[in-house]
Parts: structure tokens; C-alpha cells; sequence
């Protein structure tokens, strides 16, 4: 039984600590919308998720109402448009035209995103898969809720080098289709190793083909309430911060569980996962680098910085999957830079670089996130960074994944603003030294010798 005390401390969290539900989403599969007439196929697309999700958002928020908890997001997750279009798609414009049409359903319904404009070529492309990904610019610059995400490597296939080296160039020519909104269709779009079926947050969110046909997953937030915590026992030893860690954890998750099992039983709609990410928001005191920095660093970046977030991101998960009945997606800390205040003001004080970052996704939930790096970076050097995030994932059988945005026009020392959750940034420095040679190589690099398990 619930009682007063953790009623009113969980209304505590809510109303002091930025607690939240950060998103509902509704995953839906297309596959039986596709269809050999473009025309017919976006048609049964839009009338499929319409029909689906008419109610979700008002669900969502009646959810908020009566429980008080605040439900930031309600989004949707389809099945990869990679996988869809192939019968109808001659064309990079047939593909866009898929992705407008999902941007009318989204609007139609009233989500804030919709993602699984995707493509899943961890071993190889398909000509369909090609057409998708080079329609990504485009599709990015003619919508606005659409999110799109290619998956370029697995620890079961090793990394299509291929791929990788075409994302770069995709990532760049997205900047410059979008350079009027400070090259924001970037924030859009996410390249992932080992991305998962059921991962409820954007822009990485698709619903996985070994899914139900309409499932939800929540996804829920709290680092504020974390950090919070672990003020109490400042000074403590790492028994007592991991077992503190671990309580606020499981409490924040009962949150997202909640919440899950509501919008299942009203929407009429199996209950997939919680994914039970602390993911950030540049609202003061909802940072993950505030956390590390109460665990005891001067600044994010510094000495012991991965250490700290390797105990935090683990013990998030060991709390938050007991108070669950199933937790999936990403699930433990994100270091998103634009959406994280400490994170930022360790990038300005010269604390964190984007070598550190990339260390410090050894031990988190995903990788490179919301870092904005200068206009006239090469199409090479995004690929290779690309590759190296798809490295550490295959090699640590983990998710990780690359969200840089090159702001065209704009170079180190100045910044960017998003707006919203999205936040600002500066532009952060790259590697300046070539990988050229590296990414023209071609063809793919094989799985790891632990890949092989059966």
C-alpha cells in the first residue's frame, strides 16, 4: 500500500525537484500498410496512426491531471520507414513524401514528435535503405516533428563502414538544409549502434519489428530528485551513495510505472516498457552534471568523471528495475550538452572536451548528444566520430549513438540556440588532424570475437 509519507514526498519531488514523466510514447507498427501504390501506402500510413493515436494525447493529459504528475511529452514511434517504403519508394521524393505524411498525422493527433523515419544498416544497405537515407536533408527540412535515426552497427554484425561514411556526409547536408534554423534538423537525427526496438525517447525512438502492433512505452526523469538525494549524504562513503542512488531510483521509476499502466488500461493498448533514463533539461537543478558534480567533482570533465558517472547510470538501473514491471529502451543517465546546464558550463570553464565526452559513453545510456561543433567541419571527420561511438558500442555489446550538430556559419566560441528542451550550446572544437583515408576505405568491419554466442 501507498502511504502518506511517500504521497507527500512524491509530490515533493514533483513540485521541487523537477520530477516528470518525460514522455508517453504510443509505438505503432506500419507493416501492414505497405503497399506497392505510393499514393495508397501514404494513405493507409496516415489513416493507421490517426485512427491509433486520436487519443493519446488527451489520455496523457488527464493522466497529468489526476495524479498531479506532469507528462512533458506524448510522442509516437513507427516501424522503420526503411522497411515500408521499399515496395512504392523509386526515389529519395517518395520517401519524403512519407515523412510528410507523417508530419500531418503527428499534427493531426497533437504529438510534439513522431520518429521511425529510420533506416537499419548495421550489415549492409538495401536500395530502398539508400534512398531512405539520402532523403534524410530533405525530409528533415520539410517537416517539423518528424525524427529520423540510421542504425549503422551492432555487436552481432560489426559496423557498415559504408553507411558511416554516408551519414557524414548526411549529417552535414542536413546542417546545410537547415542553416536557416541554425542547422536544427541535426537535433533530428541520430545515428545509433545496437539501437534498441522499444527506446521511447527522440530522436532515436522506432518501434522494432519484433513488437506488438500498438504498444506504449514511458519514459520517465529525475535528475533534480537524485541530486536532491544525495545532498543528504554529502561526504558519505560510496556504500551509502550507491544505496541512496538506488532508492530515489526505484521511487522515480514507480512514477513512469504508474503512469504506464494507466495510459495502457485507458488507451486499450498493451504497456511495453519504462525506459528509466535521467534525462536533463536545461531547467535549473535538472542536470546529470550537477549530479556528478554533488558525487564530488569540482567541474564535469575533471579527474574521476567517468568513475562517477559509471556508479551513477549503474545504480540507476539496479533501483529502477525493481519497481518496474518490464524496463527497456536506454535507460540510465543521458549527457545530452545543450540540454544540460552543468554540462554546458563545464564546456565553457574548459572542463569538458568532446574526447572526454566520448570516454564518459563507455558507462552511459547512449553517447555523443546535442553537441554542436563548427559548420565547416568535414563530412569525413563527422564519419569518423560516427565510427568511433559505433566502435565502443560493438566492442561493449551497449547502445551508442552520435547527435552532433555543425551549425553552418558558426565556429568555436560562439553559440546556438535551440529553444525548449533542446536548450542552447557552444560550439565545441573538433580533432582538426585528417581520418579521410580511414573512412574511404569501404566495405565493413566484422563483429568482435565475443559476438559469437550461439
Amino acid at each position: 500500500m501507498i502511504n502518506i509519507f511517500e504521497v507527500n514526498e512524491t509530490n515533493k519531488m514533483i513540485e521541487q525537484e523537477n520530477l516528470d514523466v518525460r514522455t508517453i510514447t504510443m509505438g505503432i507498427s506500419l507493416l501492414d500498410c505497405i503497399d506497392s501504390d505510393l499514393e495508397t501506402m501514404n494513405r493507409k500510413i496516415y489513416d493507421k496512426i490517426t485512427t491509433r493515436a486520436r487519443d493519446l494525447v488527451s489520455t496523457g493529459e488527464k493522466i497529468s491531471m489526476e495524479y498531479g504528475i506532469p507528462i512533458v511529452n506524448k510522442r509516437i514511434s513507427v516501424t522503420p520507414i526503411g522497411l515500408i517504403g521499399g515496395a512504392a519508394c523509386k526515389s529519395s521524393e517518395d520517401f519524403v513524401s512519407i515523412a510528410r505524411t507523417l508530419d500531418e498525422a503527428a499534427k493531426k493527433v497533437g504529438v510534439n514528435f513522431i520518429g521511425g523515419y529510420t533506416a537499419l544498416v548495421s550489415k549492409g544497405m538495401t536500395p530502398a535503405e539508400e534512398l531512405l537515407i539520402r532523403s534524410i536533408p530533405q525530409a528533415l527540412a520539410v517537416t517539423e516533428r518528424v525524427c529520423s535515426s540510421v542504425n549503422v552497427g551492432s555487436t552481432k554484425t560489426g559496423i557498415d563502414m559504408d553507411a558511416v561514411k554516408v551519414m557524414g556526409e548526411i549529417v552535414l547536408e542536413t546542417a546545410k538544409a537547415t542553416r536557416e534554423q541554425d542547422s536544427l534538423g541535426c537535433a533530428k537525427l541520430v545515428v545509433f549502434c545496437n539501437a534498441p526496438d522499444d527506446n521511447p525517447f527522440m530522436a532515436g525512438a522506432f518501434h522494432g519489428v519484433t513488437e506488438a502492433d500498438c504498444i506504449i512505452n514511458v519514459g520517465v526523469s529525475g535528475p533534480g530528485v537524485v541530486k536532491t538525494a544525495l545532498k543528504e549524504v554529502r561526504g558519505a562513503d560510496f556504500e551509502t551513495l550507491c544505496e541512496t542512488i538506488k532508492r530515489t531510483a526505484f521511487k522515480v521509476t514507480r512514477v513512469g510505472q504508474l503512469v504506464a499502466q494507466e495510459a495502457s488500461k485507458r488507451l486499450n493498448v498493451p504497456f511495453g516498457i519504462v525506459d528509466l533514463s535521467l534525462a536533463p533539461t536545461p531547467a535549473i537543478g535538472d542536470s546529470v552534471a550537477e549530479i556528478l558534480e554533488e558525487i564530488g567533482l569540482e567541474r564535469v570533465g575533471a579527474p574521476g568523471t567517468t568513475a562517477a558517472l559509471a556508479l551513477l547510470n549503474d545504480q540507476v538501473k539496479k533501483g529502477g528495475v525493481m519497481a518496474a514491471t518490464a524496463v527497456g529502451g536506454l535507460s540510465g543517465a543521458f549527457i545530452p550538452v545543450s540540454e544540460d546546464q552543468g554540462m554546458i558550463d563545464a564546456v565553457n570553464a574548459g572542463a569538458l572536451t568532446i574526447e572526454k565526452l566520448e570516454a564518459m559513453t563507455c558507462v552511459c545510456s547512449v553517447g555523443l548528444d546535442m553537441i554542436a561543433i563548427p559548420g565547416d567541419t568535414k563530412a569525413s571527420t563527422i564519419a569518423g566520430i560516427i565510427a568511433d561511438e559505433a566502435a565502443i558500442g560493438m566492442v561493449n555489446q551497449k547502445t551508442t549513438a552520435v547527435r552532433v550538430i555543425p551549425v553552418i556559419g558558426k565556429g568555436v566560441g560562439e553559440t546556438v540556440e535551440f529553444g525548449g528542451l533542446l536548450g542552447y550550446a557552444p560550439i565545441m572544437p573538433v580533432n582538426q588532424f585528417s581520418c579521410d583515408a580511414f573512412v574511404e576505405r569501404g566495405g565493413r568491419i566484422p563483429a568482435p570475437i565475443h559476438s559469437f554466442k550461439n
